[in-house]
């Protein structure tokens, strides 16, 4: 028998304080959950668990797994401090798709951004977290060493940033030598980063301030995976002047473009990887 809550106020919303990636903090509304609705909820989550773990366990053996890297760094006013883990996870998930036999692992977001005793690059800038480049190759050996504990016989690196790009090349060699007799082997996949050809197809678009950091080609990436994280009221030429840690003009940018540059990302991907694997 149904009960008439016509007559009753609305329970208030709880809010909870959380960080909205702006610089700033917001209340975030969770609703409560109702006791006799609680039971089916999580036996609904135990169950994508199960099948999300019985996919796992039936693609891992043997096959390719996706270690993707990106930089917690600034953005300028207009885009959130996490751009580079949005954008990598999103195109991992396309190339593992694509791919067909692949997983992606969670994405490592400490990398190498300059130095903390003299800051030096992005860590100059408020919002940017670093991490020295020998420290963050011990945790990329041990996620690779890990995953070829779990059998997985194609381990792929890939980062959305610059300074992670060394420190994965050199793991990757420093692995491959050790395991020569081993059935597993890195791949580092810097196409992905330094040699996707989006700049060159921005500029025979007719752009000439496209940019190196926060600009066209960021901010177009940016809004086509998610432009919840874009301040658009904040969009300026260089960010709005010296100091704001945007070169280019991120005004340009669209989610056209931002769709061309994750396709390009993924097309070089994985025809690397799929010649790398050939290549064994």
């Amino acid at each position: 028998m149904s009960r008439d809550h016509s007559n009753h106020p609305a329970k208030p919303i709880n809010h909870a304080w959380g960080y909205t990636g702006y610089g700033d903090f917001r209340p975030f509304p969770h609703r409560l959950i109702r006791p006799q609705c609680a039971g089916r909820l999580h036996a609904e989550r135990a169950a994508r668990r199960d099948d999300a773990r019985e996919e796992a366990d039936s693609q891992h053996e043997g096959g390719v797994v996706i270690v993707p890297t990106a930089g917690t760094e600034q953005n300028g006013p207009h885009m959130v401090l996490g751009k580079h883990k949005f954008i990598i996870n999103h195109a991992s998930n396309l190339i593992a798709r694509e791919l067909g036999n692949a997983l992606v692992a969670p994405v490592m977001t400490y990398v190498p951004e300059g130095n903390v005793e003299a800051p030096s690059g992005h860590l100059a800038y408020a919002g940017t977290i670093t991490l020295p480049n020998e420290y963050f190759m011990k945790v990329l050996d041990y996620a690779a060493r890990s995953l070829a504990v779990h059998g997985f016989t194609d381990i792929v690196f890939i980062g959305d940033s610059g300074g992670n790009q060394r420190g994965m090349d050199e793991v990757a060699s420093l692995l491959n030598a050790a395991w020569a007799d081993a059935p597993s082997r890195v791949h580092f996949v810097g196409e992905y980063y330094s040699a996707n050809g989006f700049l060159d197809w921005l500029n025979d678009q007719g752009h000439d301030t496209i940019g190196g950091h926060a600009g066209i080609a960021d901010t177009s990436q940016l809004l086509f995976v998610n432009p919840d994280h874009i301040r658009a009221d904040k969009l300026a030429p260089r960010g709005g002047g010296e100091g704001s840690g945007v070169s280019g003009d991120p005004t340009l940018a669209s989610t056209e473009y931002g769709a061309k540059g994750l396709q390009l990302k993924v097309e070089v991907t994985v025809n690397r990887v799929r010649a790398l694997i050939a290549e064994r």
